[in-house]
């Protein structure tokens, strides 16, 4: 067991609590690089907080004042939303690819008072955007630049900040939505942060950890990553866009030895990796940090043999219960491979038949179903909560799966994700992971294709591996060879030469049903 030497949570009242206390420790430990060779100590990031929050009181910020901020993953980033919390705002990440309906959707719902935005970004004018949305909405708009033009003041200025207590609005995460309007999720700061707190405890983490933060701070996982820093006092990589020519040659130099953050750059790793297999890629890497998307159990095991470290150690959450399990630095290979870990201390983690709410036997799958110290304090839209909890109380996660021997989590797919096949209930999580087994395959996605005699039936989106001869019925024999029943296996193929994803690494398989039905 590493020694964990960390900041007393329950003396941190709010994220800005965790800044003022970090930065007493450790003010010359370094918080945060980025892409640009810019380095931020505690000390420093602390006094640009300080400085930040009173600039933005000077434009009309104020306590309790919502604040949208659609922003990459920069160092003013991080600054902005702790001189927020320095101010006591409330603040509503928003994703930088999200445009015009979302945005104008997610400030009105959540009656945001200022929308902070770059002037322009990856090509797209977001100020202009915003300015738009700002006069649909009555709101005001600020901009947060890393050329400079960021809101500054006189840290004399500021009033006397206050600690969040665990049952106000702190933030407000926005799920992201495929088919309807996305949903807005309140959290406290208590509930961020025990979600944190669960983070360090199953990786280790300890001052000398440097780890990739390479998606969205936007997404509750960006600010997880902002708290861990902050408790643990390791290194943050903040990278804005992972596909950057630079970016696994910054990775390298940098001395990460987190790895993250989920399957689609673990794949670089490996990939990076095996371009020059006699040079160690990442030669003081001890875990690769997963979440947000299945893991191929063989991505896992070539990390271990071919780059180095105990694996990937992945974790179960949603935004409205950020952390609900998550696997440790210490759990056997195989465990990490085919597991999410145990549930994080305090949750309590109910399998059950989703049509009946009954417990389901040990090691059959049902729905999951919570109650835990990480789980919001309810959505936005107050309209959502009647499905959302059932009649015990407990929220309903929508995602299918089964505790093991050992009491560790085992996620097979979720209830709309099932293929249902001429009455038959078919997880397309386990086709997927057999597809990733083969030779053949580089990445894998399965969905339902609607189908009028069978209902749905499997179809199966592949990228191939270089120089691989895949056809349907090929990946049907590789699939039957691995003991796959006949119902289940793929009826169409699609080969495609990457996987659509959100920005943080979600398949977006709404879209990959959109290539089927345009393929018919």
């Amino acid at each position: 067991m590493r020694e964990l030497g960390r900041l007393v949570p329950s003396a941190c009242g709010s994220l800005w609590e965790l800044i003022e206390a970090r930065a007493a420790a450790t003010p010359d430990a370094v918080f945060a690089l980025d892409e640009l060779g810019r380095t931020m100590r505690f000390g420093a990031f602390k006094d640009s907080v300080l400085a930040m929050a009173a600039g933005l009181l000077g434009v009309g910020v104020e306590p309790g004042s919502r604040v949208a901020w659609q922003l990459p993953t920069w160092l003013e980033t991080a600054t902005l939303a702790g001189a927020l919390d320095r101010l006591g705002a409330v603040q509503v990440p928003v994703l930088p690819m999200l445009r015009r309906r979302e945005l104008e959707f997610m400030v009105a719902e959540a009656e945001v008072a200022t929308i902070a935005v770059p002037r322009v970004w990856n090509g797209f004018d977001h100020l202009a955007l915003a300015c738009d949305v700002a006069s649909a909405t009555g709101s005001g708009t600020v901009v947060v630049d890393r050329d400079g033009e960021l809101p500054a003041g006189d840290p004399a200025t500021l009033p006397a900040a206050r600690p969040r207590p665990d049952d106000e609005t702190t933030w407000i995460f926005y799920t992201s939505g495929t088919t309807s309007d996305p949903k807005g999720v309140r959290h406290g700061h208590r509930a961020v942060l025990a979600s944190s707190e669960a983070m360090c405890d199953r990786m280790q983490i300890v001052d000398t950890d440097r780890s990739v933060v390479a998606f969205p701070l936007t997404h509750i996982g960006g600010i997880n990553w902002l708290m861990t820093s902050m408790l643990t006092g390791c290194s943050l990589l903040l990278i804005e866009r992972f596909a950057h020519p630079d970016t696994m040659p910054l990775i390298q130099r940098s001395g990460v030895t987190l790895a993250g953050v989920t399957t689609a750059f673990h794949q670089v790793y490996l990939a990076a990796q095996r371009e020059d297999p006699d040079t160690p890629l990442l030669p003081e890497v001890r875990a690769y940090p997963g979440g947000a998307a299945p893991k191929p159990p063989a991505l896992h095991h070539a990390l271990v043999e071919e780059v180095g470290g105990v694996g990937i150690v992945s974790g179960y959450g949603l935004t409205e219960h950020p952390m609900v399990a998550m696997s440790s630095v210490d759990d056997p290979t195989n465990a990490l491979a085919t597991t999410e870990g145990h549930p994080s201390t305090g949750v309590q983690l109910d399998v059950v038949d989703p049509e009946t709410g009954r417990a389901c036997p040990p090691g059959y799958d049902g729905e999951f179903r919570l109650r835990g110290p990480h789980l919001m304090l309810g959505y936005v839209d107050e309209s959502l909560h009647e499905y959302a909890f059932d009649d015990a109380g407990r929220f309903r996660t929508g995602d299918l799966g089964h505790l093991d021997a050992d009491g560790r989590v085992v996620v097979t797919g979720r209830l709309k994700d099932v293929i249902v096949r001429k009455g038959e209930n078919i997880s397309a999580q386990e086709i997927e992971n057999l597809l990733h087994d083969l030779d053949e395959v580089t990445e894998a996605a399965v969905v339902g294709v609607p189908d009028a005699e069978r209902g749905e039936r499997v179809g199966a989106v592949v990228v191939p591996a270089v120089g691989a001869d895949i056809g349907l019925d090929t990946l049907c024999t590789a699939l039957r060879a691995r003991d796959l029943t006949v119902q289940k296996l793929p009826e169409a193929l699609l080969l495609v030469d990457e996987l659509p994803r959100s920005p943080t690494g979600k398949i977006r398989k709404d879209e990959l049903r959109t290539l089927f039905a345009e393929s018919l």
